[in-house]
């Protein structure tokens, strides 16, 4: 049997016109990526995504729109499922209380599981500034878009 792996992301853009990015190390890798994860069993897209900003940035958000769903197939990275991810374009609506990094992977602190964030200019934005197949596609698909 086949597995689907359902995965939320918002892409948030301050009033310097940057977007926010998650440096991540889990299952022994690092990657690059939007904020966001995983759908728990029983959970919408919007409330899986403000779950998702809560647990990892500690902020709420609002969110604007529907941005991109994926039309492609992928399997996972870290496992044998198909990879469905769903961006919305967001805006916090708690402030912001994050450490923000200047150096990718800038971890505070040692353990399997670690992140950081940082702001990239939407100007600077580059498909290879994320890791995942995906997620350059939506930068593209956003730089084209805004």
């Amino acid at each position: 049997m086949y597995q689907f792996n359902v995965r939320v992301y918002g892409l948030l853009v301050n009033e310097h016109n940057e977007i926010l990015i998650s440096d991540e190390q889990e299952y022994g890798m690092r990657f690059i990526k939007f904020p966001g994860g995983g759908l728990e069993y029983g959970e919408g897209l919007i409330d899986g995504l403000k779950r998702e900003f809560v647990e990892e940035c500690n902020v709420e958000i609002e969110i604007i729109r529907h941005f991109y769903t994926t039309d492609f197939f992928v399997k996972s990275a870290f496992n044998e499922s198909q990879v469905i991810s769903v961006y919305y374009i967001v805006k916090n609506i708690s402030p912001l209380n994050l450490i923000i990094k200047t150096t990718p992977f800038d971890f505070d602190g040692e353990g399997e599981v670690l992140q950081s964030f940082r702001w990239i200019r939407l100007a600077d934005l580059k498909p290879d500034d994320v890791t995942f197949s995906v997620d350059k596609q939506v930068v593209e698909l956003f730089k084209n878009n805004i």
